[in-house]
């Protein structure tokens, strides 16, 4: 029990010292790293002694391994994946492979930690994940449906024949497209090319606020409703009831003549007429022109 608590101090320790640490130069994505190599012999001298200094001096020494790894892993991630975060999460993974390394099994450092360290990446990385596994398994699986169909067949597959690819109903399959729309984010920083002009622009800046339009519309019509208050009141009193039984009262011209005692065609004039001095007004206020 104490000799494991030593070890997670020293581990602690270790990871500090290795975010610290300025031996290794970076390196680009997908660059390989050059390394000093330890011999068999440094390893013997420090498993026999324990030394905390021998043992950071030689995780020193593999700290390019981590960037190494982390730089050819960070080329398949998103841009909102940092490099560092990668390196930092897997000196967390070389330190737990030297602590269980053992050389007398005649296999190199670098083979044996390579998976440890892409584990401890991969393994943050899940935990970080928002979304639940079976909802990113899923939406790998519909995408492998969806290509293998469109190989096949040379076309993309309907609903009906998606579902029967993938083994279920047609509600299961919207249930899971559902699911898995739910699961993509885009940057806001992301570069894009706009469609008016083809430059290429963050795509914060393509982002329309819908809720600021609408509320500049409801003040748009709210200031046009009290124009035609006034509006309404300049008409003659013939036109005031026709307009009033026609779209408050919603009468067809048929039954609005019958209850001012005109003909339908009687009506409809007065209607056009009506409509037309509303139009020339609220023209003449705001520059509109209403349907």
């Amino acid at each position: 029990m104490i000799s494991t608590i030593k070890e997670k101090k020293q581990d602690k320790r270790s990871v500090t010292a290795l975010m610290n640490s300025k031996t290794a130069t970076p390196i680009k994505p997908g660059v390989k790293a050059r390394r000093d190599v330890v011999t068999r012999r440094e390893w013997e001298k420090y498993l026999q002694n324990q030394d905390p200094e021998v043992r950071q001096r030689l995780l020193n020494r593999y700290l390019p391994l981590v960037r190494n790894v982390a730089g050819r892993m960070a080329i398949n991630f998103p841009r909102s994946v940092e490099l560092c975060d990668l390196i930092n999460t897997g000196v967390i993974g070389l330190i737990e492979a030297f602590r269980n390394f053992d050389p007398e099994r005649g296999v190199k450092f670098e083979t044996y930690a390579v998976p440890r360290i892409r584990g401890a990446i991969l393994d943050e990385l899940r935990a970080l994940d928002w979304v639940p596994r079976s909802t990113r398994a899923k939406a790998r699986e519909i995408e492998r449906a969806l290509l293998s169909f469109e190989n096949k067949y040379g076309h993309p597959p309907t609903d009906e024949e998606l579902a029967k690819a993938l083994g279920m109903t047609i509600r299961d399959l919207h249930l899971s497209l559902e699911d898995v729309s739910k699961t993509s984010l885009l940057s806001l920083d992301e570069m894009i090319f706009r469609e008016e002009d083809n430059r290429q622009v963050p795509r914060i800046e393509t982002v329309e606020d819908k809720r600021a339009n609408v509320i500049l519309k409801d003040l748009e019509r709210n200031e046009l409703q009290a124009f035609l208050v006034i509006a309404i009141d300049k008409l003659t009193e013939q036109e005031k009831l026709v307009i009033a039984l026609y779209y408050y009262e919603e009468l067809t011209l048929k039954e609005i003549g019958e209850v001012m005692k005109i003909s339908e065609s009687r009506v409809s004039q007065i209607h056009t007429k009506a409509v037309l001095k509303l139009r020339g007004m609220v023209r003449e206020r705001f520059g509109l022109v209403l349907n």
